[in-house]
């Protein structure tokens, strides 16, 4: 089992102490480090910082929104930071919900399954940069022939030389076609919500996944003596995103908690939040789905509940603890 350390994206400044946690996590034997993106800071501007910190601790975005940027200009920042790392550089995607993709990037946002597998193939092309990039796609042209165009395109070839052809690429994923188009076509996964208690849950959709198939499920490792306290801030969150993040009907988060096994509360938390009911959203999360996707509590306890996700197809374990003792003590309980 490996860990990673996530610093997300940004809310109203810059996260306190993000080089030298980093440094600290690099030390303790974390895998990578994540950053994010959503409305406010890049994704890829905060490792390039860290890059030049560190020598060995991997950088992940986790993830860029593919609404963003051209599949191109993904290429061209991932190349450029696979460079200035010395190939550890790892690109993870997403395509986000419709309320960011079209309230924040202006861009359509039906079809996310074809809109990805056309992003990473180009993707793949200019990583292997084995000839001039010319695809005729329903989403994306190279050379653009469509509406507006003055037919002067010509085919490029990315003139950096690529570190690594086979650049790692991760894609979040949470629907069942979702999950099994990104074990068709990615080196890793995030899910959003993994519980190695419920196996079954995604056992058919990552089945014909690759040997050396990452799955990176981002969770929270707090020890305390409270398990009802510690697992708060988790509920928090889940209320959020399973009450917020999306409309009636339209809520990635919600629909698979219900596949989770919690239809109901995850309907009651979203017709709570919609209804300006906050605090009684996260009030009604369970605390079972919470302790489930968690690791909280005494070091016996979380050592024990461990052993599920060490026996489970998850690969590493992204936390985000913000001292030098906690980013310790969570490695040496989880790496041990």
């Amino acid at each position: 089992m490996k860990l990673g350390l996530i610093w997300g994206y940004w809310t109203a400044a810059p996260p306190e102490g993000m080089v030298e946690l980093t440094v600290e996590a690099e030390r303790c034997g974390y895998d990578t480090v994540w950053s994010a993106e959503s409305w406010g800071s890049d994704a890829f501007s905060p490792l390039a910082y860290l890059a030049a910190h560190t020598s060995q601790i991997k950088l992940g975005t986790a993830v860029v929104q593919l609404a963003a940027r051209t599949p191109t200009a993904v290429g061209m920042h991932a190349v450029t930071l696979d460079h200035l790392s010395n190939g550890r550089m790892i690109l993870g995607l997403g395509v986000s919900g419709p309320q960011v993709v079209e309230g924040w990037y202006g861009r359509p946002s039906n079809r996310p399954l074809a809109r990805t597998r056309e992003y990473v193939e180009i993707l793949r092309r200019i990583f292997s940069r084995e000839g001039y990039l010319e695809f005729d796609g329903d989403y994306y042209q190279h050379p653009y022939r469509g509406e507006g165009s003055e037919g002067l395109g010509k085919p490029l070839k990315i003139m950096t030389h690529p570190l690594r052809k086979d650049l790692p690429i991760y894609i979040g994923a949470e629907g069942p076609k979702n999950i099994r188009q990104t074990v068709e076509i990615a080196d890793g996964w995030f899910p959003l919500y993994y519980s190695p208690y419920r196996p079954e849950i995604y056992a058919d959709d990552i089945a014909g996944r690759k040997e050396d198939f990452e799955i990176a499920v981002a969770t929270t490792v707090k020890v305390c003596d409270d398990v009802s306290e510690g697992l708060w801030p988790t509920r928090a969150s889940l209320g959020f995103y399973i009450g917020g993040m999306g409309a009636k009907g339209q809520n990635y988060h919600t629909k698979l908690m219900s596949r989770m096994g919690f239809e109901e509360e995850a309907l009651k938390i979203q017709e709570l939040f919609l209804e300006g009911k906050r605090d009684e959203a996260i009030a009604t999360v369970p605390e079972e789905f919470a302790d489930e996707i968690s690791l909280v509590g005494p070091p016996e306890r979380i050592r024990d509940r461990l052993e599920a996700w060490k026996e489970s197809p998850v690969t590493m374990l992204s936390v985000a603890p913000r001292s030098k003792e906690e980013m310790a003590q969570i490695a040496e309980l989880v790496l041990g």
